[in-house]
């Protein structure tokens, strides 16, 4: 894609209403644009991250069974009715009439919905296991949206949801979900971490919830500096040393970015999802629950991944792989030649940027260290003068030169070993 083309916008001051790292160096790569309070537009630049996190997520979870479904926004408000989540939620929740008078809501979450749905599939143990999951926006009337994606009032999550016909079952589905979202943050470039978690409003009695260390992130985590371990401070505000290895332990800001519960039968009782087991008993069927915040998961990342130049992508987030800049833009060798790798690199299934703006070259190199693509490759005097073209690794800013016919080996090589 060349930049003369392309809906990318850079800004050299930050927004006023910009409050964390990740929501400046956001809008400043035109990102996102806030439509009203707590809720953003997603900018070409910022949906190809976007829907890179997507394809992770839908890799991870479809290699342990799970099918992807899509569920409505709009939900009956009867249904949160039978399980008083309705009183319990409050005022979180938008609710609205139609014209024929039914009350409806904008789902917060889709446990309700999706339990209803399987009720009318599953009778049989024949029919278990079942693991189902969607990507889908959610809807919470937010008293104060915070730092951009981190908390608004729409937002991209991720559930999945699992109906086994006994605990064992659902031990094994909670196991492999527990190791799929360690891989699925791994390969976003987290450093994540998971602890034991209050189940609070979702119910059930088990629960690990993920967490990313970020300045913008609303929960205190204490975190043990020999072992590693993680522990919430609400949840042990008193603990002074890790239990585990009796290590100190350092108090820090955490941003959660998944959770997955063992609901059991909290939402099979109260909506009569039930079904007859090897010896013809009625019994509900037992449920699990697991969420990521799949548009938190971008400030995340950012917070985690970033220099005082701008942000830093990892490989499989980063919304191109290549970008490539020309000293010269009238400089018809230079550009030609550009054009040449442009073509050879897309060829080899890569995405490509080409920065052909008529622009000094120090805004360009400026503008390519805050967009983080990881590698970038430069065309200037020196291609002119020695034949020579530099490689460039964002990440470590280390260097290689190179001539024309070795760069596509080279930026495959390097591409095979950045993360």
């Amino acid at each position: 894609m060349k930049w003369s083309q392309s809906f990318i916008y850079t800004l050299k001051e930050v927004p006023e209403e910009a409050e964390s790292l990740s929501h400046k160096l956001m809008l400043r790569t035109s990102m996102v644009r806030m439509l009203i309070s707590g809720v953003y537009s997603y900018l070409p630049f910022g949906f190809r991250v976007l829907n890179n996190i997507e394809k992770i997520i839908r890799e991870e979870m479809n290699a342990i069974g799970a099918q992807e479904l899509l569920l409505p926004a709009i939900q009956p408000l009867e249904l949160w009715q039978k399980t008083k989540r309705d009183e319990q939620i409050g005022e979180v929740m938008f609710r609205f009439q139609d014209r024929r008078g039914r009350r409806l809501c904008l789902g917060p979450t889709h446990e309700e919905v999706i339990t209803n749905l399987v009720s009318g599939f599953v009778q049989s143990y024949r029919d278990l296991p079942v693991v189902l999951y969607q990507i889908q926006t959610k809807f919470r009337d937010e008293l104060r949206p915070r730092f951009g994606l981190v908390r608004g009032c729409e937002f991209i999550m991720k559930d999945a949801y699992s109906f086994d016909k006994d605990e064992n079952g659902l031990d094994e589905i909670y196991k492999k979900m527990y190791v799929a979202y360690n891989n699925i943050f791994k390969r976003s470039g987290l450093n994540c971490l998971s602890l034991e978690a209050d189940s609070g409003l979702m119910g059930g009695d088990v629960s690990h919830e993920f967490m990313v260390i970020a300045e913008s992130g609303e929960d205190l985590i204490l975190k043990c500096q020999s072992c590693q371990r993680a522990f919430s401070k609400e949840k042990q505000p008193n603990l002074s040393h890790c239990p585990i290895c009796q290590g100190s332990l350092k108090q820090y800001n955490a941003l959660e970015v998944g959770h997955i519960f063992k609901l059991k039968t909290k939402y099979s009782e109260l909506l009569n999802l039930k079904f007859l087991d090897e010896n013809g008993h009625n019994k509900p069927v037992i449920m699990g629950c697991y969420g990521i915040g799949v548009s938190r998961l971008i400030p995340a990342i950012i917070e985690e991944n970033n220099d005082k130049d701008g942000i830093i992508w990892p490989k499989e987030i980063a919304p191109f792989d290549v970008e490539i800049v020309t000293v010269n833009a009238n400089d018809q060798l230079i550009s030609n030649t550009a054009l040449l790798i442009h073509q050879q690199l897309e060829q080899q299934g890569l995405e490509v940027l080409f920065d052909d703006r008529d622009e000094r070259a120090g805004i360009k190199f400026k503008d390519a260290d805050l967009l983080g693509i990881p590698l970038r490759i430069t065309l200037g005097e020196r291609f002119r003068k020695e034949n020579k073209i530099e490689i460039q690794i964002r990440r470590t800013k280390e260097s290689r030169v190179c001539n024309l016919d070795e760069v596509k080996i080279i930026v495959l090589d390097l591409l095979g070993k950045l993360k």
